[in-house]
């Protein structure tokens, strides 16, 4: 076993960082997980850090993928978030899909990592992902009871109300923006009960769109992210089938405005 701490984070598109675009991180994001990797090593230089997530990725992926490879990278702590996509698709046998995960869960604590898990958001302020809304109360009550039973830290994210506010969404709205992965890295190391020295972002006013404005501005949402969104999992494609992970190999990148 290696003396040094190190945080692996496993998971989709939440983890991987999509919305907080940046093009000098890896696949051109960053995210709230690489921030809090960089406050863990600010206030304890033997972390290191390895990100396995991959935007599009379904649960039986995350478990099949970045699961043992997780496990050979003899982690100290990890960061799970798996079950959304699954969430959005039409048919899912959601008991089937958690006593997988708790399976998954379990081996990650037995190597005797810690464990943060994530419930789902509320998606109620959507009209159309909102329908979604009963599916994942379900989720979050088996990722309460998982957590529960494998003694992991949870972050609530159905219960964080502050994310209602779409500042903190990315323009596809389906995404946390670079305001909403900040506020996550505050929220998990909270958790954690870690310090930190992120200073909680401060949202643009939005001006309040007229009935004509706001349909305008949906269909064109829809043209541009929602229908390319279906058209992938008619086709049974994902954003994240080209891509390699982030971070498969353990380290600990700072950048230099989180060092100055």
């Amino acid at each position: 076993m290696t003396n040094t701490s190190r945080y692996v984070a496993l998971g989709d598109s939440f983890t991987e960082g999509v919305g907080d675009w940046d093009p000098e991180s890896p696949n051109g994001v960053r995210g709230w997980a690489d921030r809090v990797a960089e406050q863990l090593v600010l206030a304890d230089p033997s972390w290191e850090y390895a990100n396995l997530a991959i935007r599009g990725k379904k649960m039986r992926q995350i478990l099949d993928e970045q699961i043992d490879a997780a496990l050979a990278l003899e982690p100290t702590l990890v960061t799970v978030y798996a079950g959304a996509n699954d969430i959005l698709r039409p048919r899912i046998d959601i008991d089937l899909l958690m006593s997988r995960y708790d399976d998954g869960i379990a081996r990650l604590r037995a190597s005797g990592a810690d464990v943060v898990l994530f419930t789902g958001f509320d998606a109620s302020g959507s009209a159309v992902f909102g329908r979604t809304r009963g599916r994942t109360a379900v989720y979050n009550e088996w990722v309460r009871e998982i957590a529960d039973r494998r003694g992991a830290t949870i972050v609530d994210y159905w219960r964080l109300r502050e994310f209602q506010d779409w500042g903190y969404w990315d323009v596809d709205r389906m995404h946390m923006s670079a305001a909403g992965h900040t506020l996550m890295a505050v929220r998990v190391l909270e958790a954690m009960k870690a310090s930190h020295r992120i200073g909680l972002p401060e949202l643009e006013a939005r001006p309040a769109l007229r009935r004509a404005e706001q349909l305008r501005a949906d269909a064109q949402w829809a043209r541009e992210y929602l229908s390319p969104w279906v058209g992938r999992r008619l086709r049974g494609v994902s954003s994240g089938d080209d891509l390699q992970p982030k971070y498969p190999v353990p380290g600990h990148p700072l950048r230099a405005s989180v060092t100055a």
